[in-house]
Order: structure tokens, then C-alpha cells, then sequence
């Protein structure tokens, strides 16, 4: 195959600054995800650009055309477009020049082939032009065809070139459905050799990695083959699978971070960086399962499908089916007391009053009205 297609092709913002790019002498082509995923045909959701031009010509290019360049990664020749409705990373080719395994030394290169050449893997270093004319330098279009997994050159040297890049090689295998057979043994031999360089890698750029992984519609083969190579030790110590395997079986939900409460189910610590959000569903999800809480009151407090997740993740711990009688009601109660009803209160005791009466309607199944409930008052 010589060509790819796809509407993500006709992409007007891109086309016009590919068409800009090359007519002030310089070669551009969309690259990576976009040009791989198309192949495989899988959503396109973000365009890259590589291009020979340097950032300060991508600059001038993207405001001649009214667009908004903004310089995300100048230092290493990423200059973000943004304009026509669309997002573009448009990237310097690139070389390294010297690297210590989590910040790369680059020297800008006028050659497709030396960019492609410190790229990690070799589906991700492929080019199409703007007709989308494709070019494979390292045989990606292969490794396609074929499913399969394979860094461009050496393994360890691209490794250690960017240890992120362990996760990265597992990430795919589950994120693209390829499974862990997908894997170059060079490249899981390699990951498992170099996995103690991980710990030179940030806790926000793993957690990404994870959730990514954790995220893909069947992950546990993957999952399967991270922990079989002492690579999942060391970034989630503690993981459980079987409880994952289990909460999967059951149905629980496929979101990242409930599946994230089952794998580290028995963990003491979580050695990831979540967001406030999820952090808080995180902790919420294990507590629960460990808990006599009941599911009803999780579903009327937080919805009820955080409460199914829950409900899940207990049996998924403590054995037997999960039972989700009565939660999408719960979810949906409204408790029919407010403030105004204790015109006689105020302050803490008008919030302990409420609390109170809200504890009765929960204990009666959601089912005391407003009258029965300010009789008992």
C-alpha cells in the first residue's frame, strides 16, 4: 500500500498549512497516530505534522493564514496551530544529539529519514503528504499489516533514549486490540532488561500510560504480559489482576480509574498522580468495597452507576454476584425536606436537623414523604 485515505485527509486547516509550508520550500507531511490509525482504520483524533521547515517558518506560515501558532515545545521544535477548527502539532524534523532517558538533546534535521529514525516504534513512523502519498523508512506499513509491535532500530537504545517508551510498547499492544502476541520479543526482552530506568520517568507522564492502558476495550492479556515481565511491579506494586480479571467478568464498568480501584484493590499506596476527580472516585470505589456501606445510599449520594462500580468491585473482592436492585431509584431520589421547613433553626442545628431527617428517609428506602417525615420532627 502506497496511499491512505480518510476525511481526516481533507482536513482544510491542515491542507492549507502543508500547501503554505511547501510552497516556501520546505517538505511536510502528516505523521504518527493519525497516518497509523487511518491504516488500521480506527478513529483519526489528533494531526501531527512533521515538516523540514524550522518553528520561526511555521510561525510566519500559520499567521499568514490567520491561524493562531502558539509555541507548546518550541525548544524542541513543536509549534501547536490552531485555526479553522482544528488543533495541529506541527513538529521540526528532528535528531538527537544526546538524551539521559527522560529529556532528549535534539538538533533540527532537513532529512525524513533521520526523523523517522529516532522515532519509537516503527507504525508511528509513517508520512503521508497532503494527497496522502505514504512513506515508510523503517517498514511500519510491515508491521501493520502484520499487527505487530516493533521499535525502530535497537530497542534498548530507543529505550533508553526515553524509558516512557517501556509503557508505551505495552500501551499499544491493548489500545490498538493487537494483544501482547503483537509484541517484538526483542522488545518485551528489552523492556523487562531496561524496566528499572523507570523510575527516572515522571509520575504524571506513567499515569497517563496506565489509565491509557487500563482504558482500551480488553487490556487484561496486556495487563497479563506486563506483570510476566516485572514491568508492572515497578510502577503499580501491589496490583491485584485476578480482582481486575474478576471486576471485568462481572461487568464492571471499563472507565480507566474504576478499573484502577480494582487492580490496586489490596495496594496500601498508589504510586500514581489522578486528578482531583478521579482521585476522589478512586478512593471512594475502594472504601466502599471494603465497607458495610449501603449501595443505595452510594447510588442516591453519587449516582447510581459510580454505585454499580462499586458494587462490583465488592463482590469482585468478596465473591458472589453483584445485585444492583434499587439503585437507578436511588439515584434518582430527590429528598423532599429543605432548609425552610425548620423555620425555627438555623446554623448547626438547622444542618443537624436536616442531616437527621435525611438519614430517616434513607433508612425508609427513599420511601417517608415530606409530611411523615416532619411529623417525626
Amino acid at each position: 500500500m502506497t496511499q491512505v485515505s480518510g476525511h481526516w485527509l481533507e482536513d482544510r486547516a491542515a491542507q492549507a498549512l502543508l500547501s503554505a509550508l511547501e510552497a516556501g520550500g520546505a517538505k511536510a507531511y502528516f505523521v504518527g497516530g493519525c497516518v497509523r490509525n487511518a491504516l488500521l482504520g480506527l478513529p483519526v483524533t489528533d494531526l501531527d505534522i512533521a515538516t523540514s521547515a524550522r518553528p520561526e517558518a511555521v510561525i510566519g506560515a500559520a499567521k499568514a493564514l490567520g491561524y493562531k501558532p502558539v509555541p507548546t515545545g518550541i525548544e524542541h521544535g513543536t509549534v501547536t496551530v490552531v485555526g479553522g477548527g482544528s488543533v495541529l502539532e506541527v513538529t521540526t524534523f528532528r535528531k538527537d544529539v544526546e538524551t539521559d532517558g527522560r529529556h532528549a538533546v535534539v538538533a533540527f534535521s532537513e532529512s525524513l529519514e533521520e526523523d523517522a529514525a529516532r522515532r519509537d516504534f516503527r507504525m508511528n513512523a509513517l508520512y503521508a503528504d497532503r494527497a496522502g502519498k505514504l512513506s515508510d523508512p523503517t517498514g511500519g506499513l510491515a508491521d501493520i499489516a502484520a499487527r505487530k509491535i516493533c521499535f525502530v532500530g535497537a530497542p534498548d537504545e530507543r529505550i533508553r533514549e526515553d524509558y516512557l517508551r517501556i509503557l508505551r510498547l505495552f500501551r499499544f499492544a491493548a489500545q490498538l486490540g493487537f494483544g501482547p502476541e503483537a509484541i517484538d520479543p526483542d522488545a518485551l526482552l528489552a523492556a523487562a532488561r531496561l524496566s528499572y530506568g523507570l523510575r527516572h520517568v515522571s509520575t504524571e507522564r506513567i499515569t497517563a500510560e496506565v489509565l491509557k492502558t487500563l482504558g482500551a476495550a480488553h487490556p487484561l492479556k496486556v495487563l497479563g504480559a506486563l506483570q510476566g515481565s516485572g514491568v508492572l511491579v515497578r510502577v503499580l506494586p501491589g496490583a491485584s489482576l485476578p480482582v481486575l480479571q474478576r471486576f471485568v467478568m462481572l461487568g464492571g464498568s471499563a472507565t480507566p480509574v474504576a478499573r484502577l480501584a480494582a487492580l490496586m484493590a489490596f495496594a496500601g499506596h498508589l504510586p500514581l498522580r489522578l486528578s482531583k476527580k478521579d482521585r476522589r472516585l478512586f478512593d471512594m470505589l475502594r472504601r466502599f468495597a471494603w465497607s458495610a456501606e449501603s449501595a443505595a445510599e452510594l447510588a442516591y449520594r453519587e449516582g447510581a452507576e459510580v454505585a454499580q462500580s462499586a458494587v462490583v468491585l465488592r463482590a469482585a473482592l468478596c465473591g458472589g454476584e453483584p445485585s444492583f436492585a434499587g439503585l437507578d431509584a436511588a439515584g434518582k431520589a430527590q429528598f423532599p425536606l429543605v432548609a425552610k421547613d425548620f423555620p425555627e433553626l438555623e446554623g448547626k442545628a438547622l444542618g443537624d436537623a436536616l442531616k437527621q431527617a435525611e438519614q430517616r428517609w434513607i433508612g425508609s428506602g427513599f420511601t417517608l414523604s415530606r409530611e411523615a417525615l416532619l411529623d417525626e420532627k
